[in-house]
């Protein structure tokens, strides 16, 4: 079985041959060769030459043996053909000096067009796609979801409370609303486009969902979820969705009756065993080791301790019907590369069905 074929089967939980690999910001700023190619350019660069950002995309590849590259894209990108300005601030995140927090600021907002907004995008997936197609392996694209982008968008930076965002979602349903239905609208856009450039399946990342009660998720966000998992559905039925949130166990139920995806994506604090109770067997799961463990030292006792976390995790997801190991978020900077690539060694042998 290819890596490609590994994947999607995973996804689509039928059998595999061992459980495949792969790591949220694995083409990042962990690896020695990013931090070469970053010395003099800044994400957005990156991002927007596309001989550049396939070869980020490809570097975990070759250097870890994974089973998917993921495209190396920032979650704002589609912004800009909205008539949004940002800024990318190291170690910080994006900063719009702007926020929304009216409805005149939301109805400004332009329509989205894939062609004219992010062509660079489209063409690095293409070369991406090209140079993976003779070893097989899959190719990830992803966005943001509409509460997590809208979230960046209402508190002009990251924040730890979202409390201007949870205010208007709150105290003016009209903004809220247009502004999710706008976002909804782009965000299924942007990752159609990425299908048809060639990616093999798409993550839908809602990374600070977990700061609303179940409640407010199922009323003022789940719906406009569902409509990019539903446009993807109807216009790409084979393409695999994932779905991602942290912070989201009290969630979970309604992220998949309220919203979708055919695969949920688990941050390392929540136990795959219960995840897969409350979930059932119509998902894949993925997950879900704390990107912490990966930061041990290099002796054998270091070793051990992570394969013992890893294989904590392969037996949790025993009680799932299919199975995609990865990390609980993203590689953190610090991360030795060699214990990732232990990692996916260790995944693969533990896990052959040969």
């Amino acid at each position: 079985m290819n890596q490609r074929d590994r994947l999607l089967a995973a996804c689509r939980r039928e059998p595999v041959d061992c459980t495949p690999v792969w790591f949220m910001r694995q083409a990042g700023r962990y690896l020695p060769q990013y931090k070469e190619i970053r010395k003099d350019r800044s994400v957005i660069e990156v991002c927007k030459t596309p001989s550049i950002c396939s070869e980020v995309t490809l570097l975990p590849v070759k250097e870890l043996g994974v089973d998917a590259a993921v495209m190396f894209a920032d979650i704002m990108l589609p912004l800009e053909g909205m008539g949004v300005s940002f800024s990318i601030e190291e170690n910080l995140g994006p900063i719009i000096s702007d926020p929304i927090r009216s409805l005149e600021n939301v109805e400004r907002l332009k329509d989205f067009d894939p062609t004219r907004d992010v062509p660079y995008l489209i063409e690095a997936i293409k070369q991406t796609k090209f140079k993976l197609e003779k070893d097989k392996i899959g190719l990830i694209g992803f966005s943001g979801a509409p509460f997590t982008i809208a979230s960046y968008l209402i508190e002009g930076r990251p924040s730890r409370d979202y409390a201007e965002t949870r205010k208007l979602m709150y105290n003016d349903s009209e903004s809220w609303n247009l502004l999710l239905s706008k976002l909804s609208d782009t965000i299924s856009e942007y990752l159609l486009a990425q299908i048809e450039a060639g990616v093999d399946c798409v993550q839908l990342f809602d990374s600070w969902i977990g700061v609303l009660s179940a409640k407010d998720y199922a009323g003022n966000v789940a719906p406009y979820t569902k409509r990019i998992f539903d446009a993807i559905k109807k216009e790409r039925p084979e393409v695999p969705t994932i779905h991602f949130g942290t912070g989201n166990m009290h969630l979970l139920s309604a992220m998949k009756e309220k919203a979708g995806g055919d695969v949920f994506s688990l941050d390392w604090r929540v136990p795959i065993s219960e995840a897969c109770r409350i979930l059932g067997n119509g998902v894949a799961i993925q997950g879900n080791l704390d990107p912490a463990v990966l930061l041990s030292d290099q002796t054998t006792r270091g070793k051990d301790f992570i394969a013992s976390r890893v294989q904590q995790v392969l037996d949790e997801a025993k009680e799932s019907s299919g199975h995609i190991f990865n990390l609980g978020h993203g590689v953190l900077r610090e991360t030795p590369v060699e214990n990732a690539k232990f990692v996916v060694n260790y995944v693969h042998s533990n896990t052959s069905k040969e």
